[in-house]
């Protein structure tokens, strides 16, 4: 890893910075940060997949597994540990991902959505990296002494603007607090 914080590959380590609630369209935000720099990739997410990741980051436990859980479970029991998650490319504003996989020495890459993708990584402890296009192309810089929650988020779920409210991007325990309080008819009938 280059001391910019990109390797070879031109893959940026990315840490999840914090999680947001985009207004326009009241859908989570889950906000990556370059470990080593101040540009930052946003990706709106589904409400379960929100929880999930506040979850984890307020380091809650549970009797028994959630699904991302069982899935640590499951890879090792099989032999396999997570090695790192990437996020990959945007393609019709949908972004994907990828879960590297290593059994036997050997790395597999599985297909994921960056969501899942990032929830797992948190519970594995494993690194979260993001093409150095993606940052680009995000083109949101937080400035020396601005605050990370105090700039405008702009891409596929709309804009964020501070000035309208200032819980536009929330805690994971705001997230999860406000998830909890949700009602399942807050999301419309599904109708297959």
């Amino acid at each position: 890893m280059a001391a910019d914080g990109m390797d070879q590959n031109g893959l940026v380590e990315v840490q999840v910075q914090s999680l947001g609630l985009d207004r326009a369209s009241n859908t989570p935000v889950v906000i990556l940060q370059e470990t080593a720099g101040e540009r930052v990739l946003p990706i709106w997410i589904g409400p379960g997949e929100a929880s999930a990741i506040a979850m984890q980051l307020a380091e809650m436990k549970f009797s028994r597994p959630l699904t991302h859980d069982l899935l640590i479970s499951v890879l090792s029991g099989l032999g396999g540990t997570m090695s790192r998650v990437v996020i990959t490319r945007v393609a019709d504003n949908t972004y994907y991902a990828e879960l590297v996989i290593e059994r036997g020495g050997e790395l597999f890459r599985v297909d994921a959505r960056p969501s899942d993708s990032i929830a797992v990584a948190l519970r594995s402890e494993a690194r979260i990296f993001a093409h150095e296009g993606l940052l680009e192309r995000a083109s949101i810089e937080i400035t020396e002494g601005e605050d990370p929650e105090d700039f405008q988020v702009e891409g596929q779920g709309g804009e964020v603007d501070p000035e309208e409210d200032d819980a536009s991007l929330m805690s994971p325990e705001e997230l999860e607090e406000y998830l909890r309080k949700l009602n399942p008819e807050d999301f419309g009938r599904f109708s297959p």
